[in-house]
C-alpha cells in the first residue's frame, strides 16, 4: 500500500480519537452497517480529496464497508490531522498522503499520488481533484465516471466550469444539500472558527468588536456565535438581501472601509479574493487579529499586509506579527488558511455526520447511476437529504408527526379554500 504520512507511530492516538468521533456520527454509522451487508461499491475506485480529520476517517471507513478502494490526500496544507492520517495507514489499510504544514509542492504531489491510483469516482473539497483533471491530467478525465463536492468554494468553480462547457463529467454538489449547508456550514463553521481563534490567541471574545466579512451560512454561523460570545459583532456584504437579513438579525452592517477602524477581531467567510485588503490594513487598530475561514488562502490579500509591514514574526503557533511603519501591530492567524481546521479540529463530529452521510449515499448514487448522469453539476435528491434528516433525528431519539390522510388530502386540493 502506497502511503505519505509524517508518522506511523501516531497511529494509536489517531485510532482512539477516530473511535470518538464516530461515537456522534450515528448515520454514517447506519450507512456503514447496510454497507457492510450490501456492498453497494463493490469495485469502484476512490480518490477523495478532503481534510484529513477524525470525521473524515469514518466517511473512508464507511466507503470501505461498501467494498470500494479508497484513496485520500489533504485538501488543505494546514488542515490534515497526523495521528489521523497515520491511524488510516496503519489502522485501516487506506492509502493515505497528508502531512500537516506541507509545501505547495508536496500538496499537488499528494494529489498526484491519489490520481495514479485511477479512481472512478472523485471527492473534493474545494474541487482541486477535478481542476487537476481538467488541467494537468486532461487525458485522465475520460476514467472518471462522475464526482461529488463538499464545499461551497468547490462548487462555485464546478458551476463555472459547467456554464463555459468545459466540464467532463457529472458531479453532485453534496454542499447545497439542506442537511448540508443549513448545519455543517452555519453550526460546524460557526463554532469551529471560534475555536480555532480562540485557540489561537487565547482571547476573550466578549467586549471585542468582531468584524465578518460574508453573511452566507458560513457567515451568519460565525456572526451568531460570536454574538454569543459577548461580542459585538459587525458584518461587511455586498449582496442587498444578506445585509438587510443581517441587519434583521440584529448586526450591525456597514462598509468594509468603517468596520476596518472599528474592529479588534476580523474573519473573512466569502468563498472571493481580497476582502481584506492593505487600505484596510492601514487604519486598523494596534493589535488587530485577521483570520480567513473560507476554503482558499486568498481572502486575505498577505502580500499587502507583508508590503504595508516593516517585520514580520511569529509569536505563537499559528499567529504572526506584522509591524507596522507607525508602531501598530496587526496578527495573522493560520496562515490565512482556513482558522477553523488549521488552528482547531474543524468541524464537530455530530454535524460531519450530515454532511459525511451524503458524500456516502452520493458515492453510491453516481456508481450507480452514472450512465444516466449527463456532464453538470448536480444537486442531491431531496429524498435522500429528507431521508438523511430523518435518520438524524432517529439517532438523536427525536420524534416528529406525519400527516393524517385528511391533511395531505387537503394539501393535494384546490377546491378546499375558504
Amino acid at each position: 500500500m502506497d502511503y505519505d504520512v509524517k508518522d506511523l507511530s501516531l497511529a494509536p492516538g489517531g485510532k482512539q480519537r477516530i473511535e470518538w468521533a464516530g461515537l456522534e456520527m450515528k448515520v454514517l454509522e447506519t450507512i456503514r452497517t447496510r454497507f457492510e451487508r450490501e456492498k453497494p461499491l463493490a469495485g469502484a475506485r476512490i480518490g477523495a480529496c478532503l481534510h484529513v480529520t477524525t470525521e473524515t476517517a469514518n466517511l473512508m471507513n464507511t466507503l470501505k464497508a461498501g467494498g470500494a478502494e479508497a484513496f485520500l490526500c489533504a485538501s488543505n496544507p494546514l488542515s490534515t490531522q497526523d495521528d489521523v492520517a497515520a491511524s488510516l495507514v496503519s489502522d485501516f489499510e487506506i492509502s493515505t498522503f497528508a502531512i500537516k504544514g506541507e509545501d505547495n509542492d508536496t500538496y499537488y504531489k499528494h494529489l498526484d499520488s491519489v490520481l495514479a491510483n485511477h479512481p472512478q469516482i472523485t471527492m473534493d473539497d474545494g474541487a482541486d481533484l477535478v481542476s487537476t483533471l481538467h488541467s494537468r491530467k486532461k487525458d485522465q478525465a475520460g476514467e472518471i465516471i462522475a464526482g461529488t463536492e463538499e464545499t461551497t468554494t468547490g462548487v462555485i468553480r464546478l458551476q463555472s466550469m459547467e456554464e463555459q462547457g468545459i466540464l467532463l463529467f457529472p458531479v453532485v454538489a453534496v454542499n447545497n444539500a439542506d442537511t448540508k449547508h443549513l448545519f455543517d456550514n452555519r453550526y460546524g463553521t460557526g463554532q469551529s472558527t471560534l475555536d480555532g481563534i480562540i485557540r489561537a490567541t487565547n482571547l476573550l471574545l466578549a467586549g471585542k468588536t468582531f468584524v465578518v466579512f460574508g453573511y452566507g451560512w458560513c457567515g451568519r454561523g460565525i456572526a451568531t456565535r460570536a454574538m454569543g460570545m459577548g461580542s459585538h459583532v459587525v458584518v461587511v456584504e455586498v449582496d442587498p438581501l444578506r445585509a438587510l437579513q443581517a441587519v434583521m438579525d440584529g448586526f450591525t452592517v456597514t462598509t468594509s472601509a468603517q468596520a476596518a477602524r472599528r474592529g479588534d477581531i476580523f474573519v473573512t467567510a466569502t468563498g472571493d479574493k481580497h476582502v481584506l485588503r492593505g487600505e484596510h490594513f492601514d487604519v486598523m487598530k494596534d493589535r488587530a487579529v485577521v483570520c480567513n475561514s473560507g476554503h482558499f488562502d486568498v481572502e486575505i490579500d498577505i502580500p499587502a499586509l507583508e508590503a504595508a509591514s516593516s517585520s514580520r514574526r511569529t509569536v505563537r503557533e499559528f499567529v504572526e506579527e506584522f509591524a507596522m511603519a507607525d508602531g501598530r501591530r496587526v496578527y495573522l492567524l493560520a496562515e490565512g488558511r482556513l482558522v477553523n481546521l488549521s488552528a482547531a479540529e474543524g468541524h464537530p463530529a455530530s454535524v460531519m455526520d450530515m454532511s459525511f452521510a451524503n458524500q456516502a449515499l452520493m458515492a453510491e448514487y453516481v456508481f450507480k447511476h452514472a450512465t444516466e448522469l449527463e456532464k453538470k453539476v448536480y444537486d442531491v435528491p431531496k429524498v435522500i437529504d429528507a431521508e438523511i434528516a430523518r435518520l438524524k433525528l432517529e439517532t438523536m431519539g427525536v420524534e416528529i408527526d406525519c400527516l393524517t390522510d385528511e391533511q395531505e388530502e387537503y394539501l393535494r386540493s384546490w377546491t378546499l379554500g375558504t
